[in-house]
């Protein structure tokens, strides 16, 4: 009898699960997530710290990781470079004590800085723990995040040298954030008591009187990404408003200058195919490759005169070149690596060709 009502209790329960899973908003379709795989997307922290973990960091841990891991994009004392935004700068012991960063009224100050313009310490954590580093986001432990955290805010001038940032300290760490008093509902923008004291600054009437010609918005592929992903026009379904653009093979590659000598079959790849270092540079730049390079300057790997210089003497080394572009390259300069390019061949072969003659400007 027992084992009867076990079956019978088994049943129920499959029923009822079966039940369950047909009455949610797609009948059929998936199940539930379980706790621990929305614990694994579930990492944010909010400004009152909860979704932090528990856990703590050392100035000096977040330095070692800073030096191994951060210090290539972000430079050595957080001033960055061409490429990515100043983290640090901007801030004194005046604001710390005042929570309000008076150089943010200053309209001669170059720049603002992320440590003049955060209020929270939350969002500094909350950003390195799933963003960075930029070529492996999330791959930092707990202890490197607090860390990091902490040198941030020891280069900023807010934490001392020997301090060691925890869930248990924290709060008291915000208290220290040269901003903290920067972020304001007095706009009466969002909902709360101070949107009924004042009035928004837009008022969200609607002008309908010497209006211009209405706007036409658009947008373009570049040449060289067109094929990336076949022609869209032909991967749409045949219903609907969505169409497509015509995205079939970019066009071909222009012909060399008539002074440029011609390209016998078989040939090295060392032939000129871009009249001096101007049309190079102009690709460059096209292509995104000045992101990263500056022409004498490291930004987020090697000048290209330093690329020039390590390598132009080696026999072949515009095919070298050509090859490093097409497939990439990492741990020659450094633990950033360059992802594969793509782009038109004779693009490639004239950076290559201007590489190999040593880079030099027009």
């Amino acid at each position: 009898m027992s084992s009867c009502r076990e079956w019978i209790a088994a049943a129920l329960l499959a029923s009822a699960a079966a039940a369950a899973a047909q009455g949610g908003p797609y009948p059929g379709v998936g199940r539930p997530a379980t706790p621990k795989e929305i614990a694994a997307w579930d990492i944010d922290v909010r400004p009152d710290f909860k979704g932090l973990p528990k856990g703590s960091g050392s100035v000096a841990k977040g330095q070692d990781v800073w030096d191994a891991k951060c210090a290539s994009c972000h430079g050595v004392f957080g001033e960055s470079n061409q490429v990515f935004h100043p983290l640090v700068g901007g801030t004194g012991k005046d604001d710390v004590k005042t929570g309000r960063v008076a150089r943010l009224a200053d309209g001669g100050y170059p720049g603002r800085t992320t440590l003049m313009k955060a209020a929270t310490v939350s969002t500094l954590w909350d950003y390195i723990n799933r963003a960075m580093p930029w070529t492996e986001p999330k791959s930092l432990s707990v202890e490197e995040v607090y860390g990091v955290t902490a040198y941030l805010l020891n280069l900023g001038g807010v934490l001392p040298d020997d301090f060691v940032l925890s869930d248990a300290n924290i709060a008291r760490v915000q208290q220290l954030m040269p901003n903290r008093n920067g972020m304001t509902r007095d706009h009466a923008l969002w909902p709360g008591a101070s949107a009924a004291q004042r009035k928004p600054d837009v008022q969200a009437a609607a002008c309908m009187k010497d209006c211009g010609p209405e706007p036409r918005l658009a947008s373009s592929i570049p040449e060289h990404a067109l094929d990336a992903h076949g022609n869209l026009a032909e991967q749409n379904r045949p219903v609907g408003a969505q169409r497509g653009a015509e995205t079939g093979k970019p066009k071909s590659a222009p012909a060399p200058a008539p002074d440029a000598a011609p390209k016998k079959p078989g040939a090295a790849i060392d032939q000129p195919i871009v009249a001096g270092p101007t049309g190079a540079i102009a690709l460059a730049q096209k292509h995104a490759c000045a992101a990263c390079h500056g022409i004498d300057d490291k930004l987020v790997g090697p000048s290209f005169r330093e690329i020039a210089g390590k390598h132009a003497d080696r026999p072949g080394a515009a095919s070298y070149f050509v090859g490093k572009i097409k497939s990439g390259a990492s741990g020659v300069w450094g633990q950033v690596p360059m992802p594969p390019q793509s782009l038109p061949e004779a693009d490639a072969q004239a950076i290559a060709q201007w590489l190999a003659g040593g880079a030099k400007k027009p």
